[in-house]
């Protein structure tokens, strides 16, 4: 069976097709919100390797377009606008634009897309930083597991660049032996860090992503993208003198997402009208962010 087959099957592919969605990755990002609340307080978000864009829509539909309400219903009640909600979405391609969010084209290694990011947001550091990418996969798991490490930890190096103290980071990891060590390398820079396998991601894939919560770089830490991340060493950690070795880690991994809900695996097929609550919400969200697309906007939105 061809891989397009597949996804026709896929329950998450036909309910990302219908609601708009450009990915069915979409309703991974809603099922860490449900788990983990990721979206709350939050004003400033990035989408790092942001392409074709469907976590950028979900940020839109859930921060930006509820943040454009909120505001107007405080200023018919002459109290005065809340913060601004900003979503800046980077990746080296161009894509096409979403309401509300502000792309960059632009390399997440390089220090001037860092400064360009925090220019968008006046100074301000980002509240959530998030990142879907992967590499293309080779078939050989230790090589695929090793890169996608690799582009994680780049992830997280712009991220000490633009995240304020308390924010949140997540991330996509392939889990194999090395986990433990990700996590520890994690604990560094974050109060919790959780592991979660989301509802909609196949059972098959050894995909999984890294929650990361509050903020917290080590003393005497200088964000840099010329120095090791992992100069400060893991001293720091509370206990960290009794470990031996790097797996003497116990990860937290949560499944999120209705456990009684969609099977991602291609053979469940359910009726698309049973979505959950949030996925059904943030759909209609989405639906008056497309619907706003021809209209007027911020003169630095959805460019």
């Amino acid at each position: 069976m061809g891989k397009a087959s597949k996804d026709k099957r896929d329950i998450y592919y036909r309910l990302a097709k219908e609601m708009g969605y450009r990915a069915r990755s979409a309703y991974k990002l809603l099922q860490l919100d449900e788990e983990f609340g990721i979206f709350k307080g939050v004003s400033r978000a990035v989408d790092l390797c942001a392409a074709p864009g469907s976590w950028s829509q979900v940020l839109a539909a859930n921060l930006w377009l509820k943040g454009e309400a909120e505001a107007e219903a405080a200023t018919a009640a002459a109290q005065g606008g809340s913060e601004e909600v900003r979503i800046v979405a980077v990746d080296l391609q161009e894509m096409a634009p979403i309401p509300g969010v502000k792309q960059l084209q632009g390399d997440i290694t390089s220090l001037s897309t860092a400064e360009a990011i925090i220019d968008d947001f006046r100074g301000g550091r980002a509240d959530l930083v998030v990142c879907d990418g992967a590499p293309d996969v080779t078939g050989l798991h230790d090589i695929d597991e090793y890169i996608q490490a690799q582009l994680l930890l780049a992830a997280l190096n712009i991220t000490t660049h633009v995240l304020a103290d308390g924010g949140i980071f997540v991330a996509k990891i392939f889990r194999g032996k090395d986990v433990s060590l990700l996590h520890s390398q994690l604990r560094l820079f974050f109060r919790r860090v959780a592991v979660a396998k989301p509802k909609s991601s196949r059972n098959s894939s050894i995909e999984s992503f890294v929650v990361c919560q509050g903020y917290q770089p080590p003393p005497g830490f200088s964000p840099s993208m010329l120095t090791p991340l992992l100069d400060h060493k893991a001293s720091g950690l509370p206990g960290a003198h009794q470990l031996l070795g790097q797996c003497k880690c116990i990860v937290p991994f949560v499944a999120s997402g209705d456990l009684s809900g969609f099977d991602a695996e291609p053979g469940a097929l359910e009726d698309p009208e049973a979505a959950g609550d949030s996925a059904q919400h943030s759909a209609a969200m989405l639906s008056k962010v497309q619907l706003g697309e021809g209209s007027e906007r911020r003169a630095d939105s959805g460019q």
